[in-house]
């Protein structure tokens, strides 16, 4: 059963600016994952590149392009659509993992899943 766990206030993500990092546990795995706001929407994924499983940041929760539209591999540069995870140039393998987020009443949250629990 998908239980919300609170992730941040919803001021803490700007369009295509600073991501806001946690952790969960994939498929019983410790992993990173990252939430960004890009046209007005949050998304959320495992920080992890399709291309080599390697953290993306460019520097500490940056992983926009310097347009803002694109969400970077800092290390061979593959870049993903930020709506989807899907990638779209570079060194590329699939797309990002997905996790599920919504947005109310000023507050984010990522959802567990059969593949997503909360590291605790």
């Amino acid at each position: 059963m998908n239980q919300p766990v609170f992730l941040c206030n919803s001021a803490d993500l700007l369009d295509s600016g600073s991501a806001v990092p946690f952790n969960v546990l994939y498929f019983s795995k410790y992993c990173a994952a990252f939430a960004v706001r890009y046209a007005g929407v949050v998304h959320a994924y495992l920080n992890r590149c399709s291309h080599v499983p390697m953290e993306m940041d460019i520097q500490p929760n940056q992983f926009f392009d310097l347009t803002g539209h694109w969400l970077m591999c800092a290390t061979h540069g593959a870049m993903y659509c930020p709506r989807t995870g899907h990638c779209s140039m570079g060194p590329c393998r699939g797309g990002l993992v997905k996790i599920e987020v919504s947005e109310a009443n000023g507050m984010v949250h990522w959802h567990t899943s059969d593949k997503f629990q909360p590291d605790t």
